[in-house]
């Protein structure tokens, strides 16, 4: 995976076979087709997918009474802790809610233009429900959406055939603030969301993780409606130095590998003993996992995992940066170097104390993050993804004088006739008794 790190070459103790890409299916017709379809045939065709792929038939826009009835199903302590997680996760998005601002500044004399923070006014989650049910999920992206204060959140969840949404995810999606809850998944959940199927105001943006057939409905979506962004396999990393225990660095390699077959792994080290010992204990720790869990992390390590040997802390930096992995994890000395000087990753996780689960699940930043590299350029889901910042101007008479003769000239040089006689006609008018060059 590494293009151009460092001028250093760093040691592979173990290379991957394989990225996170290069055996994805070709989905896009397949999904071409589907949306295709459900837009033509609305409802009735968003149904019939539902009973192919969801294998179910129950009500698809959840009652309060269905809602309640779920909750109750849910157990106290279970409860408890997603009241717990939700309430973390609420306070950050608050206080991610503040550091914007709407604002108002004269940059000339007689010109006033300021900043508007706007939330969208519909918002659809998704909230993965196969191979595991993701309560977290729900929790990230319906709250951080009502925190920025859309009108509207439709949470939308797959079904099981014969039993519905995973009551834990209807109790989390409501207490986060769903204003109604789709029973449907994949592909179908999506189209519901973006064409505003069953009485649903049509989505703004569309947020939350997913299977690559989501993924690749988001990606052909985007344009017409907003995404999060554009998500490939989880990934992870951990730099990790000599003061690093091996058994936690292994368990948390393990730990992220379950995710899915080809969801890759990383370690990060300038100390060889530490490299060998986490690589010797990983496979009897991947056999520890129940069997489903374990074909997960067994075929991620054995695919898609790396162990790279770097010469010192700076080169461990370089090649992590190169990565730009999801989740960045450091066990390494002098934690306050690793926060000053590492450039790109989705989420960090500073000392042994911490790792990716917490924040996966309870800590309160957002889990939604970003994939395949793109932490190069991007950061995760927060309650700015839900906003539109804008601008706007007012100017007065003698404002204008100024800004008009700038953007006649400027217009004019670029060829934009049109444009300068936007200014022409106001100069004239507000100082008829002035002249003015105009000209490019």
């Amino acid at each position: 995976m590494l293009q151009h790190a460092a001028a250093k070459a760093p040691i592979y103790l173990k290379k991957a076979d394989f990225t996170a890409q290069s055996d994805a299916d070709d989905v896009h017709e397949i999904v071409e087709e589907i949306l295709t379809n459900i837009e033509k045939g609305g409802d009735q065709a968003a149904i019939d997918y539902a009973l192919k792929f969801d294998k179910y038939d129950g009500n698809l826009v959840l009652t309060e009474e269905e809602i309640e009835a779920a909750c109750a199903l849910v157990p106290a302590a279970l409860k408890a802790d997603i009241d717990f997680a939700h309430d973390n996760v609420k306070r950050f998005a608050e206080q991610q809610r503040a550091t914007i601002r709407d604002f108002e500044y004269e940059v000339v004399p007689g010109l006033t233009a300021g900043q508007k923070t706007i939330p969208v006014e519909s918002a659809g989650c998704y909230i993965p429900g196969g191979r595991y049910s993701h309560i977290a999920s729900a929790i990230m992206t319906v709250t951080t959406a009502k925190v920025a204060g859309c009108g509207h959140i439709t949470a939308c969840s797959p079904p099981r055939p014969e039993v519905g949404i995973a009551p834990a995810i209807v109790y989390a999606a409501k207490i986060a603030g769903a204003d109604k809850i789709l029973a449907m998944g994949g592909v179908q959940g999506i189209a519901a969301m973006t064409f505003g199927l069953f009485g649903l105001p049509q989505a703004n943006i569309l947020a939350g993780p997913g299977n690559q057939f989501v993924a690749e409905a988001k990606r052909i979506l985007f344009g017409r409606v907003g995404i999060d962004m554009f998500a490939g396999p989880t990934d992870s990393l951990i730099i990790a130095d000599k003061t690093a225990d091996p058994h936690i660095v292994a368990t948390d390699l393990v730990g992220q590998a379950e995710h899915g077959y080809n969801s890759p792994v990383w370690l990060i080290t300038d100390d060889r003993a530490l490299a060998e010992d986490v690589m010797a204990r990983v496979p009897a720790l991947i056999e520890d996992l129940p069997e489903m869990n374990a074909k997960n992390a067994r075929l991620a390590w054995r695919d898609y995992a790396e162990v790279i040997l770097c010469e010192d802390r700076e080169h461990m930096r370089a090649v992590s940066d190169e990565y730009a992995p999801e989740h960045l994890t450091v066990q390494a000395d002098d934690l306050g170097w690793w926060l000053d000087n590492l450039m790109s990753y989705g989420s960090l996780f500073l000392g042994e104390e911490t790792t990716v689960a917490y924040g996966d699940k309870a800590a309160g930043t957002n889990h939604v993050l970003p994939t395949s590299g793109a932490a190069n350029y991007t950061g995760g889901l927060s309650v700015h993804k839900y906003m539109k910042i804008v601008t706007w101007q007012q100017a007065t008479r003698e404002g204008s004088k100024r800004i008009g003769q700038a953007t006649a000239r400027i217009s004019r040089l670029e060829g934009m006739e049109g444009h300068a006689r936007s200014a022409d006609v106001r100069l004239a008018k507000y100082f008829p008794d002035e002249t003015f060059d105009l000209s490019a």
